[in-house]
């Protein structure tokens, strides 16, 4: 099916940047057994830049992407190119222009990392070919990218993870294609390595790469594609730019769950947080003017632990302001974006007599004060405006690792903080 490697114009040694890294797919279907997998799938790839496929668990990213490095045959559609259908291409020709990075680390045998990069340089070469400077250079070029060359001669076996991770995303840079698809490469690493990753994936598609990956985390998607496409039942829900594609609607319909969403810090990428179903029994702060269901809540607190809490209670149904908090802050910034009044004194210096009595004042007619940091420094006087029955304490002093929370844990905490705000408002004790 098609040419086999070094014949005719499928010659291995042909320039891949002479390729037209252009992915598309058309009315692309897949079933297994009576179940349809994917249904009438569309999309389209621009030449150097990078789409996130993401969905709920079972939507069918995977089987899309073995659909587009051709790793199974669709019932319908086609997968194209550079204009190339890849069913009509040999499986040596479809690796010289699609290379992929599995979900799954593990390798069989004790392959030495250097050996698992050569792997990559494959479809370029004959059977029994003998490999040539370009093979070396290519290898080489890739490790170096990765930062995997100080472990060549290690074996894979003694790596992490995340080296893991690096090391198959070299081998698959090895093969010198002009697309990459890849499926969930930071699944099963921790957000350090994660962001380090995408930080590198997002370097390729600069370089001029397209990429296409399966990414299970919603706001590192944001941050790093330059378009999403929602899958959900096998079906594409959205497609567009990240803040299109992650309204809180459409992730709704997707993953049957509230969210909340804002801006990331210092980017206007979309931040999704996801509620339990009971917040704000499906009202938002903005829907009406403050009453019995959007009571008055002031939050003391900086950095992202308030700005998180600042945003579950706005979602949740209630009047929100912030302070006494530095101009600039996490907090005072997400209160900004989301209609949230907060009280601010520039960074660094002390707080004014003049924002201190207006903090005051607020937490006074607050129906409750969420504390978010133990120590409060200067805003004492604000948290002892509102009485003691009165204030809702939230965990210790956030410390360096609280900045790369993971979406659950940041759940979890977001559930105490308006969990306990409802039971002081519902006078359920006496002290908290």
């Amino acid at each position: 099916m098609g040419d086999e490697p070094g014949s005719g114009t499928d010659d291995p040694d042909a320039d891949p940047d002479d390729l037209q890294p252009h992915l598309e797919a058309a009315d692309l279907t897949v079933s297994i057994g009576d179940a349809t997998v994917l249904a009438d799938v569309e999309l389209a790839v621009e030449a150097g830049s990078f789409l996130g496929v993401v969905g709920p668990n079972g939507a069918g990213k995977t089987t899309l992407l073995r659909a587009l490095r051709d790793s199974l045959t669709p019932d319908r559609g086609r997968v194209r190119v550079g204009g190339e259908d890849l069913t009509a291409l040999s499986a040596g020709a479809v690796a010289r222009r699609v290379a992929s990075v599995p979900q799954d680390t593990v390798l069989s045998f004790d392959f030495t990392v250097e050996q698992v990069v050569e792997m990559g340089r494959t479809p370029h070469r004959s059977r029994f070919a003998t490999p040539k400077a370009a093979d070396r250079e290519a290898v080489d070029d890739a490790m170096a990218t990765t930062d995997t060359a100080r472990f060549a001669d290690r074996s894979v076996g003694t790596l992490s993870g995340g080296e893991r991770q690096r090391v198959l995303l070299a081998r698959a840079l090895a093969q010198e294609t002009p697309v990459l698809v890849l499926d969930e490469p930071t699944g099963s690493l921790d957000v350090n390595h994660a962001v380090e990753t995408l930080e590198l994936v997002r370097e390729l598609v600069e370089a001029g790469k397209t990429v296409v990956a399966a990414i299970h985390d919603l706001n590192l998607a944001a941050r790093y594609c330059d378009e999403l496409l929602l899958l959900a039942d096998g079906r594409v829900r959205s497609v567009g730019s990240p803040d299109a594609v992650l309204s809180e609607s459409a992730l709704r319909d997707a993953f049957d769950a509230r969210t909340f969403v804002t801006e990331q810090p210092g980017s206007t990428a979309p931040l999704v947080t996801a509620l339990p179903e009971a917040f704000g029994h499906g009202r938002a702060a903005s829907d009406d003017a403050p009453g019995p269901d959007h009571p008055p809540i002031h939050v003391v607190g900086t950095g992202r632990r308030a700005a998180t809490a600042v945003s579950i209670l706005v979602a949740a149904g209630f009047d929100v302001s912030v302070g006494v908090v530095p101009t600039g802050d996490a907090a005072a910034e997400r209160a900004r974006e989301i209609g949230a009044d907060p009280v601010c004194v520039p960074a660094f210096s002390d707080i004014t007599d003049a924002a201190a009595a207006t903090a005051r004042e607020r937490a006074g007619n607050a129906a409750a004060l969420v504390l978010v940091d133990e120590t409060v420094a200067g805003n004492r006087p604000v948290v002892e405006a509102t009485p003691p029955d009165c204030r809702v304490v939230v965990g210790e002093p956030a410390d360096e690792g609280d900045v790369a929370l993971t979406a659950n844990t940041r759940i979890e905490r977001l559930d105490e903080v308006a969990d306990a705000v409802r039971t002081v408002l519902a006078g359920d004790i006496d002290r908290c």
